[in-house]
């Protein structure tokens, strides 16, 4: 719970401690003040003839506390910045609690008013202490820096986690963790001669470890341990079975590299609701032969079985249905097959959102793929172009030709082009004058095309190889009709040697032609 001044003003700026929370005052339960109590009993009045208790509790770095006595009867408050007794020396601390709450929190460490823990509170800090307190927390990162480089030198097998000095500055602790045990006297002198103060070497667990340095787990959130768990319970693998996890030491494990201690949150509701499963290892007995457990969903009440001699399909039952092939089974009845069960599992239809933003694709903006062949056709000039669109006609010398086949052109209509108004055909009125004669295939007009005339074919040659820039016209093709205007020209461009093998002459060669 937080203070009164953790709020925020009209731009969203905190006010008050100006930490948005964390702030110094004990009473906020994250950041820097871990595991601290509120003292929901600091506005109620003792009793008269009562004196008020005097214990306190006081907070250190990463949250360590140890309750002392208040022999002088200091006007203490939570909050306050004390020196309390150390060994030797003083330490500088803030008080975290007091009150009547001080003796739930002794009565749950199990720790008597006369304890040897217990020790004294000498006086409120000075500012004096105060300076010389923050002097010696401004030493610790680089202090544990050489420690690991001491540590390193001396090849040790154990890891240096945290580094705590004093409040009077004459004292440093030095947290570590190791899996065995480990002889670090040669460490003690070397940090003692290379700092010129008292060392001394605390072993702390991963648990521990991860509790004082804090962080986020998995989940979003700050450590259980680091915020409001005090003690640390046995966590096994048999939890996460009964709670149908997969055994991944990956996923299990926390920031500690043990097993998460929120497995143990939930295991006793997951105890609760086993108890009305039948055990895994039953066998059901039926018809088409012996099933065998796969898996369960606790909260959907399903249990999935296969048959031991056929394993590759798993039926689907409800926890009815199992519990009811169970009681045949016990009196040496056979159930129906395992099909017939799941034909009668009415499965319930899941709804989706209906929100138009959850079913979109997430690429739904994304730019469609154009295909390369239309770039390369952007790219190409203008005469590969209109020489494309020439109809390609080869001329076979033994195909007869066709006399009522009209003439085609060698080039298509340009639709930019205006066409010329052609006069209308009269029709002939004039009897006396004769009908045109119809032109003889081979394109002589003089002489009349007989009806069932067949043309003689025509001796093969061989084809001449012509100069550059002659066009081949197709055959059949009239003379009379003229190229559009504004026609580009197909300009031939020298070819390879590689394509004229064949002629072994040159071009320009006046033999060529004889």
């Amino acid at each position: 719970m937080a203070c009164g001044s953790c709020g925020t003003t009209e731009n969203g700026v905190p006010k008050g401690c100006k930490s948005n929370g964390n702030c110094g005052s004990g009473t906020c339960g994250s950041g820097s003040n871990k595991l601290a109590v509120f003292d929901w009993l600091s506005n109620m009045t003792l009793p008269s003839g009562q004196e008020r208790f005097n214990i306190f509790e006081v907070r250190f770095k990463n949250g360590r506390k140890h309750f002392y006595t208040n022999p002088d009867n200091l006007p203490i408050t939570m909050g306050d910045i004390v020196a309390v007794e150390g060994a030797p020396g003083h330490d500088i601390g803030t008080v975290s609690l007091a009150g009547e709450l001080v003796k739930v929190q002794m009565k749950k460490r199990k720790i008597t008013a006369d304890h040897e823990d217990v020790k004294k509170i000498y006086r409120k800090a000075s500012q004096r202490d105060i300076d010389i307190w923050q002097e010696a927390r401004g030493k610790e990162e680089e202090t544990q820096r050489k420690g690991r480089e001491i540590l390193g030198r001396l090849g040790l097998q154990m890891k240096l986690s945290d580094v705590e000095y004093q409040g009077d500055g004459n004292k440093a602790t030095f947290y570590y963790t190791a899996d065995t045990r480990v002889d670090f006297r040669q460490l003690i002198r070397d940090l003692a001669s290379a700092f010129s103060i008292r060392v001394e070497m605390k072993q702390v667990g991963a648990r521990q470890e991860a509790a004082r340095l804090g962080g986020v787990g998995s989940c979003g959130r700050e450590l259980c341990c680091s915020t409001w768990l005090t003690d640390f319970r046995k966590v096994t693998t048999s939890a996460a079975r009964y709670q149908q996890l997969s055994l991944n030491p990956l996923k299990l494990a926390g920031q500690c590299g043990k097993l998460k201690c929120c497995l143990n949150f939930e295991l006793d509701t997951y105890l609760d609701a086993l108890k009305s499963f039948p055990k895994q290892d039953l066998v059901l007995k039926t018809e088409k032969g012996d099933a065998v457990f796969v898996k369960m969903d606790i909260f959907k009440n399903h249990l999935w079985y296969t048959y031991k001699e056929e394993r590759f399909k798993w039926f689907r039952l409800t926890l009815e249905q199992v519990l009811e092939i169970i009681a045949l089974n016990k009196n040496n009845e056979k159930s129906i097959s395992l099909e017939e069960y799941e034909a009668d599992v009415e499965i319930p239809v899941k709804v989706d959102f209906e929100d138009a933003v959850g079913q979109d694709s997430l690429t739904r903006f994304d730019a469609p793929k154009t295909s390369n062949r239309k770039r390369r056709n952007k790219k190409k000039p203008a005469a590969v172009a209109n020489n494309n669109n020439k109809p390609r006609t080869r001329s076979n010398p033994n195909q007869k030709p066709n006399p009522n086949q009209k003439a085609t052109t060698s080039q298509k209509p340009n639709p930019n082009q205006k066409r010329k108004p052609q006069a209308k055909k009269q029709p002939n009125t004039n009897p006396n004058q004769k009908p045109k004669a119809k032109l003889n295939p081979n394109g002589n007009p003089n002489q009349k095309a007989k009806p069932n005339a067949q043309p003689k074919p025509r001796p093969q040659r061989k084809p001449r190889p012509k100069p550059q820039g002659d066009v081949k016209k197709p055959e059949g093709e009239a003379k009379d009709i003229k190229k559009p205007e504004g026609e580009v020209k197909k300009v031939n461009k020298p070819r390879r040697n590689n394509r004229n093998r064949k002629n072994n002459n040159p071009k320009n060669d006046n033999n060529s032609e004889k």
